[in-house]
């Protein structure tokens, strides 16, 4: 067997994990601190902008009462007509906002306003439309209060509204990308401890192929000897030689095409290999199988069996049984081994990590597991107590 050379340097599901978390947490500051930015900007602005749209109004109404002042001097000793008034007011608008001239009851003289106006108030908001009063001292020419509208201020507060949320969107993004290569920067340290693991590790199994496959051989070709110690020799090699198709189907980079397989099969060759390993141990090994076909590629099956068998059976005391049952598409690993402590059990499915240290193994075996079940999309399930057993649970998607 050969281990391809090429390998794609990806983010592994544990530095994934750990980015998405640091992401998040980094992510979720960045909005909360651009959100109470931009409210307070935006706040801020939007004041700005009605105390700005306030003098304004009140400087026009100012200014459209010193010409009516103007204007009524002029005609001080033969007064105007009221038609004249009202030709008078409706051309003396000269701004932007709507205008509207009342006398001391509050009844309109001339207005191009509509609705009712509240005269208690010198200045306020109504239906995002502005409103200022102003009231004159003197009353000339029948006017007492010059009421201006002005309708585009919510608009303008709109339009500031979605400027500054765009500003905020981008900037979230720009933070995203930053915050991003950071984590890549801060996770570069574990990477390179982990590419160093995995080199040592290719370089070690390299140099085990050859052995591995002398003494599979040798063994199988002894005669003459005692068949206890043939046998045990024999569930040490194959033992070994599990060991390295896990090692090697972690780091080969070659893809093979998926296919139909028939599970139960693969299962029954799988045990029957193991067989001289479980007996060495005087383990049970119980099938209940039903046909069951799968799409997958063949190495990947039997690196998933080959994994759940060999974990069950090294979690295994003497004089155990590991139960394997297929039905329903839902495959059941089930040993009645030294079980797993609840706390511990969300960390066995991490790379290199052991649930006993005095069990043996690198702690690849069901991080094997759990990748070929994500790419597959098979559901992963663990039920255990410790002293009590563990349970594999794998459920298959239907054809």
């Amino acid at each position: 067997m050969t281990i391809s050379k090429e390998r794609v340097i990806v983010l592994t599901s544990y530095e994934r994990r750990s980015l998405v978390r640091f992401l998040t947490l980094y992510l979720g500051s960045v909005f909360v601190l651009l959100a109470i930015i931009g409210y307070l900007f935006f706040e801020n602005n939007k004041a700005a902008m009605k105390s700005a749209t306030k003098f304004e109004m009140m400087y026009q109404s100012r200014m459209i009462f010193s010409e009516i002042v103007l204007k009524a001097m002029l005609n001080v000793n033969g007064g105007i007509k009221v038609t004249e008034r009202k030709s008078f007011l409706k051309g003396l608008k000269h701004c932007r906002f709507k205008v509207g001239y009342y006398d001391e009851d509050g009844n309109p003289i001339y207005t191009e306003i509509k609705e009712p106006v509240n005269f208690e108030k010198d200045f306020y908001i109504e239906n995002d439309q502005c409103y200022t009063v102003t009231r004159n001292k003197s009353v000339h020419m029948g006017i007492k209060y010059i009421v201006l509208k002005e309708s585009g201020l919510s608009a303008q507060i709109q339009a500031l509204r979605i400027k500054i949320i765009g500003y905020l969107v981008l900037s979230f993004i720009l933070m995203g990308v930053v915050g991003y290569f950071l984590g890549r920067l801060f996770l570069q340290p574990v990477r390179e401890q982990i590419e160093s693991l995995n080199r040592f590790i290719a370089d070690t199994t390299h140099e085990l192929n050859t052995p591995v496959s002398a003494i599979l051989m040798t063994v199988q070709s002894l005669k003459g000897i005692d068949e206890k110690k043939r046998k045990r020799l024999e569930a040490s090699a194959k033992r070994l030689s599990v060991m390295y198709s896990s090692l090697t189907y972690r780091l080969e980079g070659k893809v093979e095409p998926d296919e139909w397989l028939r599970l139960d099969q693969i299962i029954e060759a799988r045990v029957e290999y193991v067989r001289d390993l479980a007996a060495s141990k005087r383990l049970r090994m119980e099938l209940d199988l039903e046909p069951t076909l799968i799409h997958m590629n063949q190495q990947s099956a039997y690196r998933l069996i080959d994994n759940l068998l060999s974990n069950a059976i090294k979690y295994s005391d003497v004089g155990d049984s590991v139960t394997i049952t297929l039905k329903d598409n839902t495959l059941k690993v089930k040993d009645t081994g030294i079980g797993i402590d609840k706390k511990k059990q969300s960390d066995i499915f991490k790379r290199f990590h052991r649930a006993n240290e005095e069990r043996g193994g690198f702690g690849i075996g069901l991080d094997i597991v759990l990748s070929i079940c994500e790419k597959y999309k098979i559901k992963l399930e663990l039920d255990s107590k410790k002293g009590e057993g563990s349970t594999f649970i794998l459920t298959f998607r239907d054809k």
